[in-house]
């Protein structure tokens, strides 16, 4: 078994096709079981309640409800689709040969569609089949939630369960299947490594965000009205809950209670301590002061660049990454945003989207054992240029096709709240509550 097969979904998609190993073919190992218990709750928690306290916080009072309330309802509405056709579209190995490029490489069948075959006795690896079909829910539930920061504050709640739902369907699983779901996948083929979601999650969701934000236009009043967080408070709590919960999202990565996991664990944290402050010491220079919005971005961003790495990278590897991440997401989440002028609400694209960027291409330079890593890479530049074919494909196929949703559902319903509703809040015109008592 090669380290290349494991950095994708561990060992077992060097053994069996997700969701297709039987059970006199392994045996169930309670320890697995357990740990992948664990991380699947971890990953939920990342979302909910992380990701709401997170952006919650960020946006102004009159929206915190309503961008809570989306991560809520892409929660519910994301756990139906998978169960329905997601998890077969992005899993199902049917049709699919290495070496060999056709439909099946690009999106799964539906053999496992509303999860047929899947017992209490079904294997994935050496756990329950039902464990890996969460685990991997919880991955498709936060990929568009991480979306909602670009357009906060200005889309309907209508139209963002339908963006969602048709963005899940055509970009999403379809990634999902390309990367992660074995040999005949496209980029799997390619060789990309992306252990827990570097192009899968990150760069999908910050480029697919950039583009809604310029698809839907500035906030009223932007940039000239402060639109300063409201309660920091919550953002770092949040950024604490997304810090714990990714241990779940990358160690978790290694589908089994193993030394790939342990070490993944390791880099995750050494990576987002130093980004963190690398966003920290960025701004106190550039600035004059450090703020808590600034280091709780940084970290957001360390847990972004080493999640493709996790399962590849040795500790000094991920120090350097995280470190480039840090103080690279932070000119990008100011100076770049200033400059080009787009209103990404709460930075979706300049920590997700860059920072996913950044740790896909590191991961194809510290993965090889000539620098530490665990990958399987003898030739940096050969593997650094595969790195960088896998994050073209994703920024070029998730731009293109997140534009054309949003083209087709603003002529069909309309994107966007009107004026007044904007200027009441989207908590009230949306819901008609009020998250803050002012």
């Amino acid at each position: 078994m090669t380290l290349r097969k494991i950095a994708g979904l561990g060992a077992l998609l060097s053994l069996v096709t997700p969701g297709l190993a039987m059970a006199d073919e392994v045996v169930l190992n309670s320890g697995d079981t357990a740990w992948m218990l664990t991380a699947t709750c971890l990953v939920l928690f990342m979302t909910i309640p992380g990701l709401a306290l997170f952006y919650g916080g960020m946006v102004r009072s009159k929206n915190i409800l309503s961008v809570m309330m989306q991560c809520f309802a892409i929660t519910g509405l994301i756990s139906i689709l998978w169960v329905v056709y997601g998890y077969s579209i992005a899993f199902d190995t049917t049709g699919m040969e290495q070496g060999v490029v056709n439909f099946n490489s690009f999106v799964g069948g539906l053999s496992k569609a509303f999860l047929a075959g899947v017992t209490p006795a079904s294997l994935t690896a050496a756990f329950p089949e039902s464990v890996f079909i969460t685990f991997q829910m919880t991955f498709a539930i936060i990929t568009p939630a991480l979306i909602v920061g670009a357009f906060a504050e200005r889309m309907k709640f209508s139209a963002m369960l339908i963006f969602m739902a048709v963005w899940f369907t055509l970009v999403y699983a379809p990634i999902a299947h390309m990367v992660w779901s074995g040999n005949g996948g496209l980029m799997w083929d390619w060789g990309v490594l992306d252990f827990a979601g570097g192009t899968v999650v990150h760069i999908n969701a910050g480029i697919a965000g950039l583009v809604a934000c310029i698809v839907l236009g500035k906030r009223k009043g932007f940039p000239t009205t402060p639109m300063a967080p409201h309660n920091l408070g919550l953002t770092l709590i949040g950024a604490a809950m997304l810090w714990v919960g990714w241990f779940g999202f990358n160690a978790g990565s290694a589908i089994a209670a193993n030394g790939t996991a342990g070490m993944a664990m390791l880099v995750t944290q050494i990576a987002t301590a130093a980004a963190a402050l690398g966003w920290m010491f960025a701004e106190w220079i550039t600035h004059g002061k450090p703020s808590a919005l600034g280091i709780a971005s940084g970290v957001v961003a360390g847990l972004v660049a080493i999640t493709p790495a996790a399962g590849t990278v040795g500790p000094m590897g991920s120090l350097i990454i995280g470190l480039a991440a840090g103080v690279i997401c932070f000119f990008c989440a100011t100076s770049l945003k200033r400059k080009l002028g787009y209103d990404d609400s709460l930075d979706a694209f300049g920590v997700h989207g860059i920072g996913g960027i950044v740790g896909a291409l590191l991961t194809g330079v510290f993965a090889a054992p000539a620098l530490g890593g665990f990958g399987a890479v003898e030739d940096i530049g050969a593997q650094l240029f595969i790195q960088f074919k896998g994050v073209a494909f994703t920024v070029v196929y998730t731009a293109v096709v997140t534009f054309v949703i949003l083209k087709v559902l603003d002529l069909v319903m309309g994107l966007r709240v009107t004026e007044e509703a904007e200027t009441v809040g989207l908590d009230l015109s949306e819901h008609n509550e009020r998250g803050y008592n002012l």
